[in-house]
Order: C-alpha cells, then structure tokens, then sequence
C-alpha cells in the first residue's frame, strides 16, 4: 500500500531572546518570557545562565511580565 507523505505547513519563526545554560556539557535553556527571575539559573544543573537569541517558532505567552509574579504562596498566620 503507498502513503502519500503530508506536505508540512510553515511554522512562522522569530528571533527569540532566550536564556542558554553556561555550562560546557548542558543544553538547557529557556525562553525570556517564560523565566520568573531576571537572571535564572539552570533548572538541570543549577549554573547561571546567559541570555542569548535562538529562533523558535511563534508561541504567544499571555502572562506578560512574569517576573514580577511572586513566588509561592503566602499562608496566613494566626
């Protein structure tokens, strides 16, 4: 039986400000809009990271500025 391969859409992409991993052997990185410090540090191996461009596809986060979202959860005392 013969499948016709589907032709694949374009995926819009944009240069995109990323935050890269330092470590040598570490491919971990992030998005800027997506990281909840100003300067994160690697979530696999803990090492500071810096800020770079990569491009990715188009992704909308609705959450503008999430540094500025506290983190945890306050719990009141009485």
């Amino acid at each position: 039986m013969y499948f016709r391969k589907r032709s694949l859409e374009d995926i819009p992409e944009e240069s995109t400000a990323v935050w890269s991993c330092s470590t040598e052997g570490c491919r971990g990185w992030m998005r800027d809009n997506f990281a909840f410090e100003h300067v994160p540090t690697c979530l696999q191996c803990s090492a500071p990271m810096v800020s770079s461009m990569k491009m990715l596809p188009l992704l909308v986060n609705t959450n503008v500025e999430m540094k500025s979202i506290k983190k945890g959860v306050a719990i009141g005392c009485r």
